[in-house]
């Protein structure tokens, strides 16, 4: 379940995500920025709702839904689309659609850390995050 994701998790490892925002069309001063953005993403669960929150100092997002349901997401980049968090066996993912195109962020547990591979029209990019706390749950609107 998403029980094992809830958590606060540090970024400690990029690979090719300059490519996979080259390939979202992400221009280059805004790739800059990405890539030198240590992130922090937050995730809790009140058992019916996942709240999914990135912070950084480029920008802040946050995310809250049912599993399965779709809802409308703006993307740290701008992109505003259609989303969804399921499970698929153990793990997380976050599926995002827009203009007849879609790209998934699945989030595995390895070694105790969070794995999140992206991948979008044939290129991956994998971006590891380590524990800083564990959280259970959340408070709307906090």
């Amino acid at each position: 379940m998403v029980e094992a994701f809830c958590a606060t998790w540090k970024l400690v490892d990029n690979k090719n995500f300059d490519d996979y925002m080259k390939a979202l069309g992400i221009p280059f001063a805004s790739r800059q920025v990405g890539n030198a953005t240590k992130t922090t993403v937050i995730i809790s669960s009140d058992g019916e709702r996942v709240m999914l929150r990135t912070l950084s100092t480029f920008r802040n997002t946050e995310c809250i839904a049912k599993l399965g349901e779709e809802f409308d997401e703006v993307t740290p980049d701008d992109r505003h689309v259609k989303s969804t968090f399921t499970m698929e066996g153990d793990k997380f993912v976050h599926t995002q659609k827009w203009d007849g195109k879609e790209t998934k962020l699945i989030r595995e547990i390895k070694n105790g850390k969070m794995v999140m591979t992206l991948t979008f029209e044939g290129v991956t990019a994998v971006r590891t995050y380590e524990k800083v706390e564990r959280r259970t749950s959340f408070i709307q609107g906090k």
